[in-house]
């Protein structure tokens, strides 16, 4: 069967070319490169809301989700139209890479005709690579587990940000996991960020510590909801709202309300369901960048808790060793914690 010619669009001013759209991207459901296309134009002012001006690594499926995947953090020079934005952002290892910057709608389409399946932005700007103005509540469910508990223990998020007198925004992770986001104000360090998102994690442990943990390392978190502290570490990042995610479902990472966020599973929104939803109520995230909060508060409690014994927690195994961080040694295997036993 010969291949399907290739086409052009016309998005944001610019011309978008898409080649081989029959290509299956998601052979459980017969999804093609048009249908991933066509989604990322459809989620238009959403995806653009979470991507816009943002450093974006992509997740490449050139064959489709069960062929070859490769995360691209650098955009070469050649070969790409001239109108791509890019950033410089430095990696904890201090190298660097330009990375997509989408600017519009047009350069959300070009990497979808790359092949592009899942979109993983920073937690920053192009215009201020080293200060995050994104605070990621990462909420993961531990094996044993369902979206029901995340759902509980999101509630509790809900409470903490309510007494700090902030506004959090959730969306599904796609998976079995919760995202909650926070607008901030981008003059703070990523140490300094990771700093706040630890005091914060903690705070909402403490409020259900029977179902909620912030315990690194898996041998200590039992039956529990994690809260993913690292995610807020230099150079980790998560799918963004209204990414589609690479699974047999072509689930969608999607902004809900607190409200509905009780009554949804993760698999009611998908590649297909989700434009109709975005065409029929908008984006449950349209008034995230109304409003930037000040993390001082949180700043404070961190320092609270390091006078009660409470300091720094392990960063992830990928990261150089932090001034301050415990050992990166899993407790089962520390030896001086077993003499001291």
């Amino acid at each position: 069967m010969p291949k399907a010619a290739a086409e052009e669009f016309q998005i944001a001013g610019h011309t978008v070319r898409l080649t081989s759209p029959d290509k299956i991207m998601f052979p459980a459901k017969g999804y093609t490169k048009r249908d991933v296309f066509d989604y990322y134009v459809a989620a238009g002012d959403g995806i653009l809301r979470a991507l816009r001006d943002r450093p974006t690594t992509l997740q490449r499926f050139p064959d489709g989700i069960e062929g070859e995947m490769f995360f691209q953090k650098r955009i070469p020079t050649r070969g790409v139209p001239d109108w791509i934005k890019t950033a410089k952002i430095k990696f904890p290892s201090m190298r660097t890479a330009d990375e997509l910057c989408p600017a519009d709608l047009a350069h959300v389409a070009w990497a979808a005709q790359m092949g592009t399946v899942v979109f993983h932005p920073w937690p920053v700007r192009g215009t201020a690579v080293d200060n995050p103005d994104e605070l990621r509540i990462d909420l993961d469910p531990q094996p044993g587990l369902d979206f029901g508990d995340v759902v509980t223990t999101a509630g509790v998020v809900r409470e903490v940000l309510a007494d700090l007198g902030w506004t959090g925004f959730p969306k599904t992770s796609g998976g079995r996991g919760v995202h909650v986001y926070v607008r901030i104000a981008p003059r703070w360090s990523f140490v300094e960020v990771r700093r706040a998102a630890i005091a914060l994690a903690r705070e909402v442990e403490r409020r259900d510590p029977d179902r909620i943990t912030t315990s690194w390392w898996k041998e200590e978190r039992g039956e529990k909801v994690f809260i993913d502290y690292n995610q807020m570490a230099r150079d980790r990042t998560i799918a963004c709202a209204y990414s589609v995610r690479a699974n047999a479902r072509a689930t969608v990472s999607t902004p809900v309300t607190w409200e509905e966020l009780t009554r949804v599973e993760p698999d009611d929104f998908d590649l297909r369901t989700v434009p109709a939803r975005i065409a029929s109520i908008g984006d449950a995230h349209a008034a995230i960048d109304d409003v930037e909060h000040d993390i001082t508060p949180l700043l404070e409690w961190s320092e609270r808790d390091e006078k009660a014994g409470f300091g720094d927690l392990p960063y992830p195994p990928d990261h150089p060793k932090m001034p301050g961080e415990p050992k990166r040694v899993q407790p089962s295997k520390d030896r001086d914690l077993k003499a001291q036993r």
